[in-house]
């Protein structure tokens, strides 16, 4: 049985992290980030300096405290798959990305306003997207046969994956999305449609593709039939 999106869903910040967290966004909201300091932090928070660090490391580190362990999540869902499961997992990574940033419930939609009003975030945000986008080609192109028909499939399932998980994420921050869980089980489905490889065709179904053959005229037809028909 594999694990549900909810058992590897990384951990919300809870204790001084959270209440570093929440000061941080309150002093962003009414000062900025920019004319924020690491010290007015910790002072609104009411802990040392050193304790900042100790738990984030970096200003930027309290909007993005999550990244690492998320982007690590992903790849051990990928890592644990075949090729024979290989969409599946897919399909299960992303959901551990969403359905983490949906927990955080308000504190999601926080961080989305910051980052859409200040550049510098945003192109942190993008940097991101790009970690997700490469692993998730790397494991996409491990389990194809290294043709370029399979690398290149790769490279653009990869990018719909993520534009498909990044659709659904921003209609839920924008409020715009009541029901994620089906907005990304339907746009995943879309994905993979475009990228399963086509199934084989019947033959005995009328609408198949034919065939044409070409024979010699002094061939026995009859025993030429029954070898086309065994293979």
């Amino acid at each position: 049985m594999t694990q549900s999106h909810d058992d590897r869903r990384p951990a919300v910040a809870k204790g001084p992290a959270a209440a570093i967290v929440d000061a941080a966004f309150r002093l962003f909201n009414e000062f900025g980030y920019d004319a924020t300091s690491v010290d007015d932090i910790a002072a609104a928070a009411g802990v040392s300096r050193s304790s900042f660090f100790r738990l984030f490391g970096s200003k930027e580190m309290v909007i993005f405290p999550d990244h690492d362990a998320i982007l690590a999540a992903v790849e051990e869902r990928l890592a644990a798959s075949t090729q024979k499961s290989a969409i599946l997992a897919v399909s299960d990574a992303v959901r551990v990305v969403l359905f983490h940033y949906i927990a955080e419930g308000p504190l999601a939609r926080r961080r989305y306003r910051l980052t859409s009003t200040v550049p510098a975030l945003r192109e942190r945000e993008l940097i991101s997207g790009s970690r997700y986008q490469h692993l998730f080609r790397q494991y996409i192109s491990a389990w194809g046969d290294a043709s370029e028909e399979s690398e290149r499939r790769g490279e653009l399932m990869a990018a719909a994956v993520v534009a498909a998980h990044n659709r659904v994420l921003r209609r839920w921050l924008r409020e715009e999305c009541e029901d994620p869980h089906a907005e990304i089980d339907e746009a995943m489905a879309q994905v993979n449609a475009l990228f399963a490889p086509p199934a084989p065709a019947d033959p005995a179904d009328p609408a198949a593709p034919g065939a044409i053959v070409v024979v010699r005229t002094d061939q026995d037809l009859a025993a030429l039939a029954e070898r086309l028909r065994s293979l």
